[in-house]
């Protein structure tokens, strides 16, 4: 509108219930990419059933279930992530930067969560206020934690998450038997 230019809107289906509407939404936003968009988020369950390749699908749905018992924070990094990161970098993406109440201090692990799937495991050693990664972030009650590979926790990666997940949960940490 702002280039003079008009807009035709055109229906891609009807008559569909609102879940199944929100079903089309998300798959056509995967689909067009959220960059070529003005849409500031994805699509409902996005994250959890949105826009991935063959192996990522194989890969999760062919995981065993995690059953967590250690006191833990599962910190879903989808946004961040990406194939092919080195182990620093994905360390660096789980410690830091989140918006998390005071049961963090409750938590001994972070498990890194990508697509439901556990990617690495972490123990805090200690939690410290954190600068916001965007100036644009509201909210700067931000926190990192320091910590280190959980060797004696290596078994839960491959795992799936699946039994701790809400949908349509918008925030990317879980409180774990904390």
């Amino acid at each position: 509108l702002a280039q003079n230019l008009s807009v035709e809107p055109v229906i891609l289906r009807h008559g569909l219930t609102e879940k199944e509407a929100f079903e089309v939404e998300a798959a056509l936003i995967d689909y067009v990419g959220l960059e070529a968009l003005t849409n500031q988020i994805h699509g409902m369950n996005s994250d959890d059933r949105g826009r991935m390749n063959v192996g990522d699908i194989i890969e999760k749905y062919a995981a065993p279930e995690a059953n967590i018992v250690e006191p833990a924070i599962l910190v879903t990094i989808n946004r961040l992530y990406r194939k092919g990161m080195s182990k620093e970098e994905l360390y660096e993406i789980t410690r830091g930067n989140w918006v998390i109440g005071k049961r963090r201090e409750g938590a001994q692990y972070a498990f890194a969560i990508y697509n439901g799937i556990i990617r690495a495991v972490y123990r805090i050693e200690k939690w410290y206020p954190a600068a916001n990664r965007d100036p644009q972030q509201r909210n700067s009650n931000r926190w990192c934690f320091d910590g280190k590979v959980a060797d004696e926790l290596q078994h839960y990666v491959g795992c799936s998450t699946v039994k701790y997940v809400t949908l349509g949960a918008q925030n990317p940490i879980r409180y774990i038997n904390c």
